[in-house]
């Protein structure tokens, strides 16, 4: 469960990342530990090797001194070379002498004196107060004792220890190489996944001409069936919009036809009951309602086959939102902030006059209406604010609401009231115009429709013209 819940919690790269380092860390202490393995057994052997010579030099020393009958053997042993970390030791018919008190006779194993004392040389690795010493002990038959050189390997333990600490400092510093080669190699090879990423999003947000270049041979089965996926995605999207677009053209000449009957009939109607007028009013209402969705299907047709013609002229922003909201709302808060009362924004009055128009009925069906217009200055840019009195969107449907044929994005939305077509119009219009629009909160509750588009100040060349002679 653990190893799940980390896949879960660590991303592609953090895993390939972490598989490096421990991968690393784990050849690096394999290594380590032989290489630490091989040198403790080759200095050992060598410092067992020069303690064996110099026992056996210093042995023959001794045996010669011995052979003399009025021979005083510490003193001897006082003449032989030996450091701090050495002591020499002779056992002579039941009696010890020694030259130093490094160990004591009654210190060494009994198994290295009785190895000796069986005529053989022998040579054992001990303890004594933490402190670990190697013993040699050369019987010398020929004078009657053993001669024993205890050699402590306090030095060889101090450099073997310094060599782990090493060798453990480099399994460490290997494991991060191996770990930032892992993050760049993982970075290396997850590229293409981005590149794969940013083209989804870009066909995401409705450029469908996106498609993937195989620059690695590897990736070029993968390139091919996402460009695959695309164009027949984008066949299908072409398809569905003919369809609705000759639906729309079908539908709207028996529209206008039946709108015009209805309206010969609504100046006839001396002498009928009043069931029959309601009737009527209602098939004409119902006939608005379907011309409405006809024009939207159109609209909607329109963008998508890129054959929206835009008409721009400059206008005042806040000129414009006033002229909306006498038109719209009358009445209703306008909320214009000086710095930009007299920004110039390039605008199709008709396409934003029916983004506003869509806001407001919207609020008006769903949110108790409008309660404030407003409009900011932003670098670059104005922003239009529509205030409503609803309960607000839910995060979670901040974009869908935006989607074509989205329903219930308010919590007043009737069922079976409109088609979703309202807001998506709304974005597509103001996108045509290089702007975005979003839904956010409204300070003391309900939703904000916000749209943002470029702007330059009163007198100031338009971008686009400022390179023009």
């Amino acid at each position: 469960m653990k190893r799940l819940r980390l896949r879960r919690t660590l991303g592609l790269r953090a895993r390939v990342t972490v598989t490096f380092c421990v991968g690393t860390f784990f050849l690096a202490a394999v290594m380590a530990s032989i290489a630490y393995v091989l040198a403790h057994n080759y200095l050992l052997s060598e410092r067992e090797a020069s303690a064996k010579r110099q026992t056996f030099t210093d042995a023959r020393l001794v045996r010669s001194a011995l052979r003399n009958p009025g021979a005083d053997v510490t003193s001897f042993l006082g003449t032989i070379p030996t450091s701090s970390e050495s002591a020499s030791l002779v056992f002579r018919r039941g009696h010890w002498f020694g030259s130093s008190v490094l160990v004591a006779p009654s210190q060494l194993p009994n198994s290295l004196m009785d190895e000796a004392n069986r005529g053989n040389v022998a040579m054992q690795r001990f303890e004594q107060s933490g402190t670990v010493y190697l013993g040699v002990a050369v019987p010398l038959p020929s004078v009657d004792a053993v001669f024993v050189q205890v050699f402590s390997l306090r030095e060889l333990n101090s450099t073997l220890h310094i060599l782990s600490l090493s060798l453990g400092v480099a399994a460490v510093v290997t494991a991060v190489a191996g770990g930032l080669l892992g993050a760049w190699a993982s970075r290396l090879a997850l590229q293409p996944l981005r590149a794969v990423a940013a083209a989804a999003d870009d066909i995401a947000r409705g450029h469908l001409g996106t498609r993937l270049r195989a620059e690695d041979r590897d990736l070029t089965r993968l390139a091919a069936a996402f460009n695959s996926m695309v164009d027949a995605l984008q066949a299908r999207l072409a398809r569905d919009a003919r369809f609705a677009s000759d639906v729309s053209h079908e539908l709207r000449t028996p529209l206008t036809t039946l709108a015009t009957s209805l309206a010969v009939l609504e100046r006839h109607t001396e002498g009928w009951r009043p069931a029959q007028v309601q009737a009527l009013e209602l098939v004409k209402s119902e006939t608005a309602s379907f011309q409405r969705l006809v024009e939207d299907l159109l609209e909607i047709s329109r963008v998508d086959a890129g054959a929206a013609e835009v008409s721009l002229e400059d206008v005042h922003a806040g000129e414009f939102l006033c002229q909306v909201a006498a038109n719209l709302c009358a009445g209703t808060l306008i909320d214009i902030a000086p710095e930009a009362r007299l920004r110039v924004v390039r605008i199709d009055k008709r396409r934003m006059e029916r983004v506003f128009t869509n806001l407001v009925q919207n609020a008006e069906r769903y949110a108790g209406g409008v309660v404030r217009l407003g409009l900011r200055a932003v670098p670059d840019g104005i922003r239009y604010e529509v205030d409503d009195a609803g309960p607000g969107i839910a995060p979670a449907d901040r974009e869908r609401i935006f989607e074509r044929f989205a329903r219930g994005g308010h919590g007043h939305r009737a069922a079976g009231t409109g088609v979703g077509l309202g807001l998506a119009i709304v974005a597509e219009h103001v996108a045509l115009h290089r702007g975005r629009v979003w839904v956010e909160d409204r300070p003391g509750g309900g939703a904000r429709f916000v749209i943002e588009l470029p702007s330059r100040a009163d007198g100031e060349v338009p971008r686009d013209d400022r390179d023009l002679p």
